[in-house]
């Protein structure tokens, strides 16, 4: 399953509409949103969200070249792996 999913770090300073933007871009490219996890810390936004990209049409990179850019427009700093690369670093 975890070959199918992915991980999406956003961070940086507290605005709004950030998880409206970067939301939106996920439910466009057919990404399915299975845990979301958000905080803010003395005003400093951290989200990591667990996405699952099986059933969308869209490559991987062109996913995360959305969301790329997707933080580039609301200034924010945005990471986005495939989750079994992630698991595989942590197993070494």
């Amino acid at each position: 399953m975890s070959e199918y999913q992915i991980i999406v770090t956003v961070q940086g300073v507290d605005k709004v509409g950030i998880v409206a933007k970067i939301t939106t871009i996920l439910a466009q490219y057919e990404v399915n949103i299975e845990d979301i996890k958000q905080t803010l810390m003395q005003g400093h936004f951290v989200m990591f969200m667990l996405g699952n990209i099986e059933h969308s049409s869209y490559s991987f990179k062109e996913i995360k070249e959305a969301l790329l850019e997707a933080g580039k427009e609301l200034g924010m700093e945005v990471w986005v792996q495939r989750k079994e690369i992630v698991d595989n670093m942590h197993s070494i």
